[in-house]
């Protein structure tokens, strides 16, 4: 055995030891950077291209049905419109109140709520609700307590207004 074999054997293992700590070392940073990476991309907000129905209503990709009328409301009596008066139901829904912004404004009927009654058609017919009024709305004396589907002569009753369903 020479003298300088446990320090050649010594000195082997030392730069080992350094080469291992210097692989851990790098293999940590480049778990930590793939981490990283990930964590910033899931923060960014992610574009879909998939739109919702609506969006590509909005964007002019789906042609709007034209509206067909379903029907049509008719003033019985009313401290604000003649008798005789009709409002047309058509695919859309159709509020009632006393505030402007309903479709059907009854700014002069003081026994209307503000957003007193919606009126929505679907597939199977038109249907009426109650959303949320002070007085109630009635369909043929009848007090709603959920919505209920119209068929042709009922008399809703919004505030002192009467209205006539007819298909």
């Amino acid at each position: 055995m020479t003298p300088w074999q446990p320090l050649a054997s010594a000195q082997v293992e030392t730069t080992l030891l350094a080469l291992k700590l210097a692989f851990l070392v790098l293999l940590y940073l480049f778990i930590w950077r793939i981490v990283r990476s990930a964590a910033r991309d899931l923060r960014l907000p992610q574009e879909s291209m998939i739109l919702a129905p609506q969006q590509a209503a909005a964007a002019g990709l789906i042609p709007q049905p034209a509206a067909r009328e379903l029907g049509r409301l008719v003033v019985v009596s009313s401290p604000t419109f003649q008798d005789g008066a009709a409002f047309t139901l058509d695919s859309h829904p159709l509020t009632i109140g006393r505030a402007v912004n309903n479709d059907v404004s009854m700014p002069d009927d003081e026994y209307a709520s503000g957003r007193h009654a919606r009126f929505e058609p679907r597939r199977d017919g038109v249907w009426v609700e109650d959303i949320g009024s002070t007085n109630g709305t009635f369909v043929n004396g009848i007090r709603l307590t959920r919505e209920r589907k119209l068929v042709p002569g009922d008399v809703v009753r919004v505030g002192e207004t009467d209205l006539r369903f007819e298909p």
